[in-house]
């Protein structure tokens, strides 16, 4: 057959990859399952603002306009990755959401789409992203039947909570927002997780950002003393969501939740909380059901891969958390990381 990507995926990632494949003239296609470039973030809670300013936020190709110093929200980036497929002209088919990816004997690659459709491939491009489906753990099914429980793909904003305490499960960057806009309408408890450093959003003058990205930080490989130590601090910058901000705004902190029973929340310190809902903020795994080719996953589930590489000749990812260092998982990264992948394919043609 004749040499032809797939690109699964029309996120930042998958965009990004696109890009360099049409500036390296390779023949390919991307598919997407929403019915919209720009859908996984529409989806996304009502108050989302990406984690990056804009100076840091765009692909390769074209600008995010607005202050480089600010912060897009959920709905302007979903618009500026719509827009950047269509004035690049990146051949994106949406509404193609892949049921099974199999490898075929000759090498090749065949994906099955949930409308009975096929596609050949020589090579695939996997960019489904690092925030597939909602981790939910065993202490949930603790709660009774009278405890509504939200993840972050469900969450939209405090209009829909019931009345009664909510109690938001995991206090990363997402857990701290949704603890905050939950407590416009009901008291809140935040149970948080292991120590987390917050870094300053600002440093004489100049976004964290850019300092991070002017002293290697972002770019240091996670075998490397620094990445080592970015990736042990797991920081990330702080615009009014540290722990005492959200007391003032009275927020109860509560330490790492344990058990639950009916409705009954059981807190590390040996303290509990009554709690009508509970949204679960605590990670991610990802959904390879789909991926039906030996050694492209772990036991675990997880896709397999060194830098983005998979064992199975052919196989790459790109948008993967710490695929080449601390950028790798953000907007950032996406540039730089599907660059060197469509370099590798190239080259692994040639081999």
């Amino acid at each position: 057959m004749e040499k032809s990507v797939l690109v699964i995926g029309a996120g930042q990632a998958g965009l990004a990859a696109a890009f360099h494949l049409t500036r390296a003239g390779t023949d390919y296609s991307i598919v997407d399952a929403n019915r919209r470039v720009g859908d996984n973030w529409r989806a996304r809670y009502d108050a989302l603002t990406l984690f990056t300013p804009r100076q840091f936020s765009a692909l390769p190709g074209l600008e995010l306009a607005g202050n480089r110093e600010g912060y897009s929200d959920r709905d302007e980036f979903a618009d500026y990755l719509e827009a950047y497929a269509s004035r690049l002209r990146l051949p994106v088919e949406t509404g193609k959401r892949l049921v099974r990816l199999c490898r075929r004997d000759d090498g090749s690659f065949e994906a099955t789409f949930e409308d009975g459709g096929k596609r050949q491939a020589s090579e695939v491009i996997v960019t489904t992203g690092a925030f597939q489906v909602p981790s939910v753990p065993t202490v949930a099914g603790k709660f009774g039947s009278d405890v509504l429980h939200l993840t972050t793909d469900i969450f939209r904003n405090a209009r829909q909570l019931p009345d009664g305490p909510v109690l938001v499960a995991g206090d990363g960057a997402s857990g701290r927002d949704i603890a905050v806009e939950c407590r416009q309408a009901q008291p809140v408890i935040l149970a948080t997780g292991k120590p987390r450093k917050l870094l300053p959003e600002r440093i004489l003058g100049k976004s964290i950002w850019w300092w991070l990205h002017l002293t290697g930080a972002l770019t240091a490989s996670p075998d490397s003393w620094l990445g080592r130590r970015v990736r042990a601090t797991d920081a990330f910058p702080d615009r009014d969501r540290s722990l005492e901000s959200l007391k003032r705004k009275d927020i109860r902190i509560a330490p790492r939740l344990v058990d639950a029973d009916e409705t009954t929340a059981q807190f590390a310190n040996g303290s509990s909380a009554e709690v009508r809902t509970v949204i679960w903020t605590v990670g991610y795994r990802d959904d390879s059901s789909w991926l039906d080719v030996p050694l492209a996953t772990n036991d675990d589930g997880t896709f397999r891969h060194v830098a983005g590489v998979s064992p199975v000749k052919g196989l790459y990812f790109v948008g993967r958390p710490w695929q080449r260092n601390r950028a790798s998982a953000l907007i950032m990264g996406a540039g730089p990381d599907s660059e060197l992948i469509v370099q590798r394919l190239l080259a692994d043609r040639e081999s």
